[in-house]
């Protein structure tokens, strides 16, 4: 599934105004009330239990599948009745969930969470920790950076729903008219930007507006690691190493106006990736489908090769991917902890999941015969499958998110934003996010670079 940061500018303004909540929501479970009980004993008995007795649960998910997914479980365990609703994707299901929690009322009994944000709900005690069911003897069905995603301050606060290592895209029919390598560096890559645009400047490598689902994983990538949390202190450095190395890589193909300034996910992005003026997508393993599915006029041309990287290793990054939680403030723990089970580790409930496009977190559907040769035509008969698991073998380890991520991400646009709207030095823009940000979390009560 997509990572759902990328939304329009109402949209990053409401979030700035709806996310001033969530730091204080968070430093609230340091030893506040968050509204939520403190969970019972329990073991992984119960799950069973649970399931025969049934009961009601509410699921919040925008995931194309979960409809579907419910029904599945609900034939399966007919005692059981799962209401599903779409509470909205990303900051909008968020800040519904943040006012039922701080209510004491109205939250789902499970919810779906990207991966950047499920630290903020973790630190303000408001996720059930599932280990106390056994369900992390799960460690082995995921891949590492999904299961490292959702093990956060020595719990575990969901398991993985999908998984987005990062690749490249590429216009097959762009790159031989205008006799382009696939690049295996980044340089390699500038360079054929570079080339692309001489030989015609109506196209371009690819776009970029400005978005921090793209930009930090990027980072991510580069070896930077500049978000720190020890309970309310964070550091927060985004001129380390590897920060720096992602601008000053990215700034030669910005500020020569090398990148198409178009948003992901606009009508002209597509229309750009429709008629090769957008020749590649540095993106997560979810796109193909979406690509598929989105964008007719492409069938036979994509292809999909590994993401370039800074010195030639297959080393990538995350872009993307939710797991799964248990609200604390359900009413039937166990009910919901045993559904979260079977919706995100059993064979059927996966199946339905692939049948929508979505790119497993599960070791067993990875390694899959049948899904590792699929060879779609849409594709030119490449088996993309195999690329896109072998990145999800190379994710780089060590990443962690703010316990503001949310805020952060909103405050992007107006900060390091500025710098591509100028065309100008992205270290300025990381320099004044991170001034934004260090603020912000004094502001919200935690201990920033002090």
């Amino acid at each position: 599934m997509f990572n759902a940061t990328w939304r329009s500018r109402p949209a990053r303004t409401a979030a700035v105004l709806a996310v001033a909540g969530f730091a204080a929501l968070s430093l609230s479970g340091c030893g506040g009330d968050t509204g939520t009980a403190a969970a019972p004993e329990a073991s992984a008995s119960d799950l069973e239990a649970a399931l025969e007795a049934g009961g009601e649960l509410t699921y919040w998910t925008w995931t194309p599948s979960g409809e579907a997914q419910a029904e599945a479980f609900m034939k399966e365990y007919p005692n059981v009745d799962v209401t599903v609703v779409n509470a909205g994707t990303a900051t909008d299901e968020y800040t519904k969930l943040q006012n039922a929690i701080t209510a004491g009322s109205g939250a789902p009994d499970v919810a779906q969470i990207e991966y950047y944000a499920l630290q903020q709900f973790a630190l303000s005690d408001s996720l059930l920790d599932l280990a106390q069911f056994g369900l992390d003897d799960l460690e082995d069905t995921y891949t590492a950076s999904t299961w490292g995603a959702v093990n956060l301050n020595g719990g575990l606060y969901g398991l993985p729903q999908d998984s987005g290592p990062m690749v490249l895209l590429y216009n097959q029919s762009i790159f031989d008219e205008y006799d382009l390598d696939v690049p295996a560096t980044w340089d390699e890559y500038i360079a054929a930007g570079e080339k692309l645009h001489a030989a015609d400047s109506s196209k371009y490598i690819t776009n970029d507006a400005g978005d921090p689902g793209f930009a930090q994983p990027l980072i991510w990538q580069a070896g930077g690691r500049p978000y720190k949390t020890d309970g309310t202190k964070v550091t927060i450095d985004l001129q380390d190493e590897g920060s720096k190395l992602w601008a000053d890589t990215w700034n030669q193909l910005l500020e020569p106006e090398l990148l198409a300034p178009i948003s992901t996910w606009t009508d002209d992005w597509w229309k750009g990736l429709g008629n090769g003026s957008i020749a590649t997508i540095v993106t997560g393993a979810w796109m193909p489908g979406i690509l598929e599915g989105s964008v007719p006029e492409g069938a036979g041309q994509w292809r999909v090769a590994p993401l370039p990287s800074y010195d030639g290793s297959p080393t990538t990054a995350e872009n993307g991917g939710s797991a799964q939680s248990v609200i604390k403030q359900s009413k039937n723990p166990a009910l919901a902890a045993a559904f979260l089970q079977w919706l995100n580790s059993s064979e059927e409930s996966i199946d339905v999941f692939l049948e929508s496009g979505g790119f497993p977190s599960t070791t067993a559907q990875l390694n899959a015969d049948d899904f590792l040769n699929a060879a779609p035509e849409y594709f030119g008969g490449q088996e993309i499958n195999k690329v896109l698991v072998e990145a999800s073998q190379n994710v780089a380890e060590g990443w962690e998110y703010l316990p503001f991520q949310v805020y952060a991400n909103s405050v992007f646009p107006d900060t390091v934003g500025q710098s591509y709207a100028n065309f100008s030095d992205l270290n300025a823009g990381l320099q004044a996010w991170q001034e934004n940000l260090v603020d912000y979390g004094n502001s919200q009560g935690f201990e920033v670079n002090k």
